[in-house]
């Protein structure tokens, strides 16, 4: 996972993003170096949890309170920086109650974007992010996917595709994040995945945020979803993880 940032610019963009998320002064340390900070209202995690992302070989960790922060700052810092966005070697050093992630940060340039063409009668349409047919592939897709996606939270346009009965089965678009990074949420429907639909919807998202000068990110844990990231030509360059300490 290491990186050098000084010669990858998408990494100094992106850990500017999560610096500003943080929402305390820091800065990630060079390569190998695990930085703790205090901050309760962190938005690397849930409240009141701690979180740790990974970028370029360093790391960044919050948490909520300074007693927190010495006990985790004594065991993780003696953990490499891959094993600090490991939920296993976190729970070896830590007394964990839950833990979310790790999730693959993968960051995408104008020159390194790839766009995806619909193919054949497919058409993509915008709509907007409140759009009952949105809301009905929600539904089509269950609570779990329909949570991780966050269709309903998204700035951009959502690009859609919808089926020859004119059910939207296949979405995406983007949050507008701190640090002028695009969130991505891609979201299809049981019976149409496996057609590249989360490709080309996808691609329609990536494409507009470019065009609005952002930073489109893309956070996935399932392997399907960090296969269509990297055929859209992002690159994963850390990751994220959310501790509670028990």
């Amino acid at each position: 996972m290491p990186v050098n940032p000084l010669v990858n610019p998408l990494v100094v963009r992106a850990c500017a993003v999560w610096v500003e998320l943080a929402r305390v002064p820091v800065s990630f340390a060079p390569p190998g170096g695990v930085t703790v900070v205090v901050s309760p209202r962190s938005g690397l995690c849930p409240v009141g949890w701690v979180g740790v992302v990974a970028l370029g070989g360093s790391a960044v960790v919050t948490a909520p309170s300074e007693a927190a922060a010495l006990v985790v700052r004594a065991a993780l810092g003696a953990l490499p920086v891959e094993a600090v966005v490991d939920g296993v070697s976190v729970r070896e050093v830590l007394p964990v109650a839950q833990v979310l992630g790790p999730a693959a940060l993968a960051y995408v340039s104008r020159s390194g974007f790839r766009p995806v063409e619909a193919a054949g009668a497919l058409g993509v349409e915008r709509l907007s992010a409140a759009h009952p047919d949105v809301r009905g592939l929600e539904r089509a897709a269950g609570p779990e996917d329909a949570g991780e996606a966050a269709l309903d939270e998204m700035t951009s346009p959502v690009f859609a595709v919808r089926d020859g009965r004119g059910r939207v089965i296949a979405a995406a678009g983007y949050e507008a994040w701190p640090g002028r990074a695009a969130h991505v949420g891609v979201l299809t429907a049981p019976e149409a995945r496996g057609r590249g639909l989360a490709r080309v919807t996808g691609s329609a998202a990536v494409a507009h945020a470019l065009g609005a000068g952002l930073l489109p990110q893309w956070r996935a844990r399932p392997p399907a979803s960090r296969r269509v990231a990297a055929a859209l030509g992002f690159e994963e360059l850390g990751a994220q993880l959310s501790i509670e300490l028990a």
